[in-house]
């Protein structure tokens, strides 16, 4: 399980929290939270960040967002060194006794993608024919997960473009109850104000403590899912080849140091970069 992401969440909250009930000369003050509390400001940010992001997806997204939460906290499942030694394992066999006795070790797989791309050079498909169809299956595997991230990125844009559409209705309101003479005109004006400052906030956490992370998240792991999947396919059409399992292992292992880098560099620029020279590379 990943904790990482659950701790993250946790501390960052908590350190806005404190930053709104420790006060330098009183210490702690637990009643300013309610100073944050406010019904309107919650309907017009989440409300409408939820509505805009209805409009602009099928509901299929919603309802896919537990699924994706339990790849989140489940965290990176693939290893690469563990499927090169999988795919230099199956090279030595093949070299050893032919492709065809590679059935019975591929029915034992976990990994289907794996399972079936090691059936497709068992049943004696064109090299060609075999390269095209994995690859066609990583571009498919990309586009239905660029949608999912996607998703979020749109969901973090809107939360703050309602935060200041709040800001906007609430200083309108203050404005109109400028009239300081008037019974109730300057708690109105500070209730208009409050309006106007609480949308903004909220309209901030949602977006950079929630859905602009959760979208990091599922991009990086999508790219190092993706680097498993190309080990699978170089090593595949290698072992078609009947090319020399070491010679294999030497080759597959420099998909091991790019997914170093993808777990270092951890940022949209690096993971679409990475996503891009991939799917250039499966074209050619």
């Amino acid at each position: 399980m990943d904790f990482t992401s659950i701790v993250g969440f946790i501390a960052g909250l908590a350190l806005v929290i404190f930053g709104i009930v420790f006060d330098q000369s009183a210490g702690v003050i637990w009643s300013t939270i309610w100073n944050f509390v406010d019904y309107p400001s919650m309907a017009i940010t989440f409300g409408g960040t939820i509505a805009a992001t209805v409009i602009s997806f099928p509901i299929s997204y919603f309802k896919g967002i537990p699924k994706h939460m339990k790849v989140i906290m489940r965290g990176n499942q693939y290893k690469p060194q563990e499927y090169i030694d999988t795919i230099v394992d199956f090279a030595q066999e093949a070299r050893r006794k032919g492709l065809l006795s590679l059935e019975d070790k591929a029915s034992q797989l976990k990994d289907t993608f794996m399972q079936d791309s090691i059936m497709l050079i068992v049943d004696a498909i064109d090299p060609a024919k075999v390269k095209e169809i994995l690859e066609d299956k990583l571009n498919g595997l990309e586009d239905r997960h660029s949608h999912v991230w996607q998703f979020y990125e749109r969901f973090s844009t809107y939360a703050p473009a309602f935060g200041m559409i709040g800001t906007l209705i609430g200083l309108i309101n203050m404005l109109a109850n400028m009239d300081m003479n008037s019974d109730g005109g300057a708690t109105k004006m500070a209730r208009g104000m409050s309006t106007a400052l609480i949308t903004t906030f909220y309209g901030s956490m949602i977006s950079n403590l929630l859905l602009t992370p959760l979208a990091h998240k599922l991009h990086m792991l999508h790219d190092e899912e993706m680097v498993c999947k190309e080990i699978v396919v170089e090593g595949v059409v290698a072992i078609q080849a009947g090319d020399n399992p070491k010679h294999i292992e030497e080759r597959l292992n420099a998909y091991v140091n790019e997914s170093k880098r993808i777990q270092k560099v951890g940022t949209f620029a690096g993971a679409s970069s990475s996503s891009n020279d991939k799917k250039t590379k499966g074209k050619h």
